[in-house]
């Protein structure tokens, strides 16, 4: 398995280890769910150093993304501003789903997920030599000047990164929601995957353990995957690999606000989306009997089947909640039944936000 250049304070941490898409990640420190809470309720951190980031440079830059991505950078006029969006094959598929960090006309940054990350680079590589432009496509992941990714999230977290790096304060503090800022070597951007404010930090390899130790000295809680996991799924946040993947639309995954489908430039899938329009809804569930909602169970509804792509206990509500795919009919406020085991339970639909901030929205 390949390993982050946190491994070795993970393990003296008493993290429990797992395989997680080929990397050695940290799935606890003990208690998964201590870990979420922390998060919710004061300030956690996650080594996500397997997430590759990619620099995107050249003359051409604008354009090469202009055509990659189904969102449209020509809303990024200031720097640091980012956008999230999914980058689709020829079918509408979804290849994997990034953000992406204007810097200047000529210069971009890209965070793509751990387990694409190699086919990623493939695609963007093979779509740049077809339409010949002026750009240069650089991994920071692995190498020589290989960054790595530390993300501090929850209510009281940017003040311990304040705290951790006071010489960083004057240029994050002010930062408004995905908007990314240097210092020094630091690329520190408000973002994240937890539905809490927060940073997502970039560096050096060679300073991430410096940083994670300082981070934990101010009272920061190391947080596993599962953790992560359990407070992307209250945040309503697509996972990918389960709830969308090369197969998916990202019109059927919930993710049309990441499509722009207006603006005349062209880019790869757009033909596929025009010609096969959304099919599915990508709602949430709340489960009212006893169980618990797992990706893959069969949701059965008045105006159809459905499936569930992601789910689990939430420790915020104390209750099973699920991420799925629906028919077009289905309406928030319905009420479902799941096939869970040899059991058909009754679930409530609702908009696919369940908490954010602390607070619980449905």
């Amino acid at each position: 398995m390949q390993k982050t250049v946190l491994n070795e304070d993970h393990r003296r941490s008493g993290a429990r280890m797992v395989d997680f898409g080929g990397w050695e990640m940290p799935l606890h420190y003990g208690s998964q769910i201590e870990e979420h809470h922390a998060v919710r309720r004061d300030a956690g951190m996650f080594d996500v150093s397997h997430m590759c980031v990619v620099d995107i440079t050249g003359l051409d830059s604008a354009a090469f993304l202009r055509r990659l991505i189904a969102n449209n950078i020509d809303r990024l006029q200031v720097a640091g501003k980012a956008l999230y969006s999914a980058m689709l094959n020829e079918a509408g598929g979804v290849i994997d789903d990034l953000i992406v960090y204007y810097l200047d006309e000529s210069n971009y940054r890209l965070v793509i997920n751990a387990g694409t990350a190699a086919k990623d680079l493939r695609w963007m590589a093979g779509r740049l030599a077809d339409w010949q432009l002026a750009a240069t496509i650089t991994q920071r992941r692995e190498g020589a000047g290989a960054l790595a990714m530390i993300a501090v999230q929850g209510p009281n977290a940017r003040q311990k990164v304040w705290q951790a790096l006071p010489d960083c304060r004057s240029a994050c503090e002010s930062l408004q929601p995905f908007f990314a800022a240097r210092c020094g070597d630091l690329f520190i951007a408000r973002t994240g995957y937890t539905g809490e404010d927060g940073y997502e930090i970039t560096l050096p390899a060679e300073q991430a353990s410096e940083l994670w130790t300082a981070l934990a000295d101010t009272g920061v809680q190391p947080c596993g995957l599962g953790a992560r996991d359990t407070l992307r799924l209250e945040a309503g946040m697509n996972l990918y690999g389960q709830d969308m993947d090369e197969n998916i639309s990202p019109l059927d995954a919930g993710l049309a606000w990441t499509v722009d489908l207006v603006a005349p430039r062209d880019f790869v899938g757009k033909a596929a989306l025009v010609t096969r329009p959304q099919q599915q809804q990508f709602l949430g569930l709340l489960l009212k009997d006893r169980g618990v909602l797992r990706a893959h169970q069969k949701v059965v509804t008045s105006q159809g089947a459905g499936e569930i792509t992601s789910g689990s206990f939430s420790p915020t509500m104390q209750q099973s909640i699920a991420l799925a795919r629906l028919p077009l009919a289905a309406a928030i406020g319905d009420t479902v039944e799941v096939a869970i085991r040899d059991k058909l339970l009754a679930a409530r639909v609702v908009k696919p936000c369940f908490v954010r901030k602390g607070s619980i929205l449905v």
